[in-house]
């Protein structure tokens, strides 16, 4: 079952470097506005790049409305990933700071 954390509590979480976050959006969508210090790992190179996502930490994954963060969630668990979560409603709902490339 995939857990949900709000927009808010995921601005919290990065800022004070709790958790990592992984933008599972392609590389167009993340250059144009993402979290500042997101993990920028397209879902489509998510099981390709399963590595570079730490296990002992806590990890958020978003995406554009929480549709791909969630199959990505989905993924992480079946690879063994347990303190893993989606972002509810995706960069859709985000109000926090904005960092572009």
């Amino acid at each position: 079952m995939v857990r949900h954390l709000s927009p808010e509590r995921v601005e919290s979480l990065a800022r004070s470097g709790q958790a990592v976050i992984v933008d599972v959006r392609e590389s167009s969508e993340y250059r144009a506005g993402h979290i500042p210090r997101a993990k920028h790992i397209a879902l489509s190179h998510l099981v390709h790049r399963l590595r570079e996502v730490p296990k002992d930490k806590m990890v958020v994954v978003v995406c554009r409305s929480g549709n791909r963060s969630s199959r990505a969630v989905e993924l992480l668990m079946a690879a063994g990933f347990r303190n893993v979560y989606n972002m509810q409603g995706g960069m859709q709902r985000w109000t926090g700071p904005v960092a572009t490339v």
